[in-house]
């Protein structure tokens, strides 16, 4: 080996594997940009933009629904699936509407 670093299906990197690490080394923990103030485009997002902009997991339920493990026969689950996206809220409603009626015991 020629004592540069190389990695398969990528550009040759012209430095040597030390050269990498010390660059890794003298890198600031944290901050790999320092914005030079004159291009407002180049500015990075302060904390609390980026807090805003990424909200925090899943959207809150309504509360009302538990999730639950179910077993079903494979061609009653293929024949929901069938029925295309949304075929769980469409089961829900089909249930709630056969307790509504007493088809079933709540």
């Amino acid at each position: 080996m020629n004592g540069r670093l190389t990695v398969p299906g990528s550009k040759t990197n012209a430095m040597t594997p030390e050269q990498v690490r010390e660059a890794v080394r003298a890198t600031p923990t944290g901050q790999d940009f320092v914005w030079d103030g004159v291009e407002e485009d180049d500015r990075p997002p302060s904390p609390a933009e980026l807090a805003q902009a990424r909200g925090r997991g899943r959207p809150a339920g309504s509360g009302r629904k538990a999730q639950v493990a179910i077993r079903l026969d494979r061609d009653l689950l293929a024949a929901l699936r069938a029925t295309g996206p949304g075929w769980q809220t469409r089961v829900n409603a089909l249930l709630q509407e056969a307790l509504t009626q007493g088809r079933l015991k709540g």
